[in-house]
């Protein structure tokens, strides 16, 4: 039988599915990965729903729980370098550029460490404060921020300077 924290979690679950599965499938980039951890949302909220302490189900709070199942994934998993997509012959207009931009980035964050990458996508891309990102990663704010600035400084190491150079040298400096 469901508590009322129960029946609360499934009253949002048609609306917060895609909300929860978007965040996830926007940080990962894989479709598999992304399921995985929806469904790991969805069961730790039911758990936490069915505890002892009440709580009002809603699409942060889930949210906030897909977080916490990224990190956990991100602390899980090995390094494993992520392909570029093919780059046409005739690029076109400025919306290329900015497109190529986006591919450099995350390729060039997918080839740092799982520590530096997660911490870079809280703090960048989830927009979460050096605080919040310490809790996430289970650090102190102090060792986060010296995690932040050595990310920082491994991003821009091994980001291109010049992609033509880069590419012709293939994509390594």
């Amino acid at each position: 039988m469901l508590s009322s924290g129960g029946h609360a979690l499934l009253a949002v679950y048609d609306e917060a599915l895609p909300a929860v599965y978007g965040y996830l499938i926007r940080r990962t980039r894989d479709k598999g990965i992304a399921e995985d951890l929806t469904s790991e949302t969805f069961l730790a909220a039911m758990d936490r729903a069915r505890g002892d302490d009440p709580v009002d189900p809603s699409i942060p709070w889930l949210i906030g729980i897909a977080r916490h199942k990224l990190a956990d994934h991100w602390r899980r998993m090995q390094r494993t370098p992520i392909p570029v997509e093919e780059v046409p012959d005739h690029p076109g207009d400025d919306q290329w550029d900015v497109h190529l931009d986006r591919i450099l980035a995350e390729y060039t964050l997918f080839r740092l460490s799982d520590t530096h990458r997660a911490v870079l996508t809280l703090r960048y891309v989830d927009d979460c404060t050096v605080a919040q990102c310490a809790e996430m990663l289970d650090r102190t704010v102090t060792a986060t921020e010296a995690l932040l600035t050595r990310a920082k400084r491994a991003f821009r190491a091994s980001y291109p300077s010049d992609p033509a150079t880069s590419a012709a040298k293939g994509g390594r400096r």
